[in-house]
């Protein structure tokens, strides 16, 4: 049985084809070991490093713009140029309309007073389209405040500070200053004060006349009424209140105006700031002096209402805004209080309220000339009708000093 086996050939045959596949299985498996190893597993690493950079600085990138911090600075500063650029728009828009603005005021302003003039009928309108179409510039318009009863007074005013007949008429030309008496007309329009009043002008030429009821409990009222009137029918840089009972110095006057020509919103005068009169029947009783305080307190300050001037900017505010302005008992009070919370330069120059002689000699020798001279305890010159030309004789800054005045 033995022999039989070792002699069969089929069997010998088997046990070879046995071996040869196990070898051939094992050399296919270690060169599939192999080609994997070199096409595969080489390339995926490379690919891998590669991709992993790439990916790795794109994470970078967005990880970087998705930083809360840095994208909270990048709007910040994109938010801030943009807020910037319009704030700056904005503030230039301002400026703009604001210039825009202040010239319609202005021009309404005028509007509105010719109107009115035109409509009372006034002899102003004749002063309205004669000024206002020159369009000329003066330096100052001093109104003198003036009564039905003053008629002493204002001749007394012409005979010494004040030019009469062609040198008033060149002192308007050359040196840019208009004087005017101011006063309103009578309850009875027409009656035999105003037709007084209308014969004074046409032989002097020197008054102008406003829309006003005349009365002393109403100076508040006419001080608006001046002002507005003034400012429409002269284009001036300043415009002055004066009373008939104080003197001047114009020229001086003038040299102190134009020293504050290019200032804006200017309040000039001897500023005062006096107790708050709650008492009855005393003189400059204050009815509304509740509105100031505790009994005992005293006025803001403002001007002494015997001379002030203002610049035009005032002027036309005053003008534009008369019919809501509030009127104290005092005119004074009343011009102060229309500037309160506004942004006005306050001057107070004490050259505006010397006193008569001897105060206002002894400063003119002195070489510091007095603007206006009064006397504090009459609230103007005592008398004046008689002691202005007195006065005028001793504090006046004289005649050549006027005509010789540059106002530049």
């Amino acid at each position: 049985m033995s022999w039989k086996s070792r002699g069969d050939p089929s069997s010998s045959r088997s046990f070879i084809s046995q071996k040869w596949t196990l070898f051939l299985c094992l050399s296919c498996f270690c060169a599939g070991m192999l080609f994997t190893n070199r096409m595969w597993t080489v390339p995926e690493s490379k690919g891998i490093t590669r991709r992993t950079a790439m990916e790795e600085e794109k994470l970078n990138l967005v990880s970087e713009g998705c930083n809360p911090k840095s994208l909270n600075q990048k709007e910040v500063k994109r938010e801030d140029k943009d807020i910037f650029g319009e704030v700056y728009k904005t503030h230039n828009a301002i400026q703009t309309l604001d210039k825009t603005i202040s010239n319609l005021e202005m021009e309404l302003a005028a509007a509105r007073a010719t109107q009115e003039s035109i409509r009372s009928g006034s002899p102003l309108s004749g002063d309205l389209k004669t000024d206002s179409t020159a369009k000329r510039r003066y330096l100052m318009v001093v109104g003198i405040n003036t009564a039905f009863s003053s008629r002493k007074r204002r001749d007394s005013v012409r005979a010494t500070w004040m030019p009469q007949g062609e040198k008033r008429k060149r002192l308007e030309e050359e040196k840019g200053i208009i004087i005017r008496f101011v006063i309103g007309h009578s309850a009875t329009s027409g009656g035999i004060l105003d037709r007084a009043v209308e014969a004074e002008d046409r032989k002097h030429g020197d008054i102008l006349k406003l829309d006003h009821v005349e009365g002393y409990l109403e100076l508040s009222a006419k001080t608006k009424i001046y002002f507005a009137t003034a400012v429409a029918t002269w284009d001036a840089d300043f415009y002055v209140k004066v009373d008939d009972d104080v003197h001047v110095n114009i020229a001086t006057l003038g040299e102190t105006l134009v020293r504050h020509r290019k200032k804006k919103r200017l309040y000039i005068g001897c500023m005062k700031s006096g107790p708050v009169l709650a008492q009855k029947g005393v003189r400059y009783h204050e009815p509304e002096y509740w509105k100031f305080g505790e009994p005992g307190n005293k006025y803001f300050r403002h001007a002494t209402g015997q001379l002030y001037a203002i610049s035009k900017d005032l002027a036309t505010y005053i003008s534009i805004n008369q019919h809501v302005l509030h009127k104290y008992a005092n005119e004074d009070v009343s011009l102060g209080s229309w500037f309160i919370g506004l942004d006005v330069q306050h001057i107070d120059d004490r050259r505006l309220c010397c006193g008569t002689p001897p105060d206002c000699e002894w400063k003119a020798q002195a070489g510091n000339i007095c603007v206006a001279s009064f006397d504090w305890s009459c609230s103007g010159i005592c008398k004046s009708a008689e002691r202005i030309k007195e006065v005028h004789r001793r504090c006046g800054e004289g005649e050549n000093a006027l005509w010789s005045a540059r106002f530049e």
